[in-house]
């Protein structure tokens, strides 16, 4: 393998991610240095696929894989699909970067393909964006919860999803299992200090 010892100009990565993906990249944007790709979902494990074994691409390594939630972005002013993966993705033999996002088509169950069957290290983002945010990955061999425990209902990322609940978990060492019972804790707010005496803190 030969290794480049400088990274690629960001605008070339660019035009070869353009001639490579085709039609199959709703979008390519280079911002702040970084080249990010949107693809539909009917076209993302096609994308991915190319992303990997293209000469110009080789992108032989998933770095990272999150689900997104856009019900709120911009103060709710988002006019588009809700639920969105992003994975970045690193090329060791061309040192190059790219981000890769697609949209879950449907708000009420969103699903895209797997990418596990092109890069291993999706298995455990999936499992963690399913976890979090309910995105099924289709063709996934094991999606099951990662983080939370089995029984847990929702998925505690959306933004919809209460920040206080009603339930607790625990160990119970007596009977040596997990236990559900009511929260035992009384919610409070804290107000910040707004108010300064004079001279509060040495300040003048």
């Amino acid at each position: 393998m030969t290794i480049t010892p400088f990274a690629i100009d960001p605008e070339a990565l660019k035009q070869t991610l353009v001639s490579t993906l085709g039609d199959l990249a709703k979008s390519i944007d280079l911002k702040l240095g970084e080249v990010t790709v949107v693809v539909a979902a009917q076209d993302y494990l096609a994308a991915a696929k190319l992303l990997h074994e293209a000469p110009g691409c080789r992108f032989e390594q998933l770095l990272d894989l999150c689900g997104l939630d856009y019900s709120e972005y911009g103060d709710g002013g988002w006019d588009g699909l809700r639920y969105c993966v992003s994975s970045h993705l690193l090329s060791i033999s061309l040192n190059q970067r790219v981000r890769l996002k697609v949209f879950a088509p449907d708000d009420d169950l969103p699903v895209v393909d797997s990418l596990t069957g092109v890069w291993s290290s999706a298995n455990w983002f999936e499992r963690e964006a399913f976890d979090l945010f309910g995105i099924v990955f289709e063709g996934h061999d094991d999606l099951r919860r990662i983080l939370t425990d089995y029984g847990f209902i929702g998925h505690p990322f959306r933004k919809d999803f209460p920040v206080c609940g009603h339930v607790e978990m625990r160990y119970d060492p007596e009977r040596k299992r997990v236990i559900y019972q009511p929260v035992t804790i009384e919610p409070r707010e804290i107000t910040p200090r707004i108010i300064r005496e004079d001279n509060y803190g040495g300040l003048h």
